[in-house]
């Protein structure tokens, strides 16, 4: 009835407009606002009639719920009525059977349930004897595989690019020739993520001085290596002898060497910056910083430092007599940066 009276309301809202822009055009005798007014009176005339109406069957069906509900009340409060008389009449037999009752549940033990279960599943229960799970104690495969063993992995300090001081990182040179840097050698603690990544046959190592040595060479981690742009890292380590380990490991794997010195370094003296150690930030003080070298590693040949005033050169070690220029800038073919 609703919708009925709304069409008709809109159906004289348009017949209006249509009347007021075409004031002396000849309007339909079906068209004539004045029957579509009266037309709209009725529908809503009979809309209201029979909104009442559903309103008092709606008050009639409360009032018969009314009373029913009342009479279902009624009938409870008279079975109930009917029980306690029942109740009353048998009361001393109960009272003596629900005595027995709560005596004899008092007289249960509390464990006689629970022991009577682990006795019937205790192949199905832990034992709470038995010692916990331990990560040593689990193996899977390729847990041992010589791929996933690295070549060397310690402590190393790097040059930051904005305040271009030092900080130590832990560093991993892996068989898949790639040298990661992580920010904790923690496996535990959450998920490992490199801070950064070189592929070292992409990369040119630079010659050793002492403690330090360069790398150039792309992050594959990095947006910057996307662009196709290169980037060179300073390295430092704790002890010479570190130092050399290092800078053999990551030599054998790289694309290319140079005799560049690292940065700030003085070619005529590279006995005193070798001579010179690097103190390693507080956080690490604990820690052990001495690299280890994997056995594996023992597959790429190295090669001692030249004595001082030697007056040589080694051809493709990188190496370079003591105040003279080296015989050879590149040990490699020229590979990508």
């Amino acid at each position: 009835a609703r919708n009925t009276t709304q069409k008709h309301i809109e159906l004289l809202g348009q017949h209006i407009a249509a009347y007021e822009s075409t004031a002396a055009t000849k309007v339909k005798a079906t068209e004539d606002p004045y029957i579509l007014q009266r037309g709209v009176m009725y529908r809503l005339h009979t809309q209201i009639q029979e909104e009442n109406n559903n309103r008092q069957d709606m008050i009639a069906v409360q009032n018969s719920f009314s009373t029913f509900e009342a009479h279902v009340l009624k009938t409870v409060q008279t079975g109930l009525g009917q029980f306690a008389q029942v109740l009353s009449a048998q009361a001393d037999q109960q009272r003596a059977m629900y005595g027995d009752l709560a005596g004899t549940a008092q007289r249960v033990p509390p464990d006689f349930e629970w022991n009577s279960f682990v006795k019937r599943n205790g192949n199905l229960l832990i034992d709470p004897n038995g010692p916990p799970r331990s990560i040593d104690n689990v193996t899977f495969p390729n847990q041992n595989h010589k791929a996933t063993q690295p070549l060397i992995a310690g402590y190393l300090e790097t040059k930051g690019k904005i305040l271009k001081k030092y900080d130590a990182g832990y560093f991993v040179v892996t068989p898949a020739k790639y040298l990661h840097e992580f920010k904790t050698d923690n496996d535990h603690s959450k998920d490992v993520t490199p801070e950064k990544s070189l592929y070292l046959p992409d990369c040119t190592v630079g010659y050793l001085d002492g403690l330090k040595f360069d790398i150039k060479g792309k992050d594959v981690h990095s947006t910057i290596s996307k662009l196709g742009m290169s980037h060179e890292y300073a390295f430092k380590a704790r002890t010479p002898e570190e130092a050399q380990k290092w800078w053999e490991t990551i030599r054998s794997a790289a694309g290319q060497t140079t005799n560049d010195l690292p940065e700030k370094s003085a070619p005529s003296s590279p006995v005193e910056s070798r001579q010179t150690g690097a103190a390693y930030p507080p956080q690490y003080a604990e820690k052990e910083t001495a690299s280890v070298v994997h056995p594996t590693s023992a597959t790429h040949p190295t090669s001692a430092l030249p004595a001082e005033g030697s007056g040589y050169a080694t051809q493709g070690s990188g190496y370079a007599p003591h105040g003279g220029a080296p015989s050879s800038g590149v040990e490699r073919a020229p590979g990508q940066y």
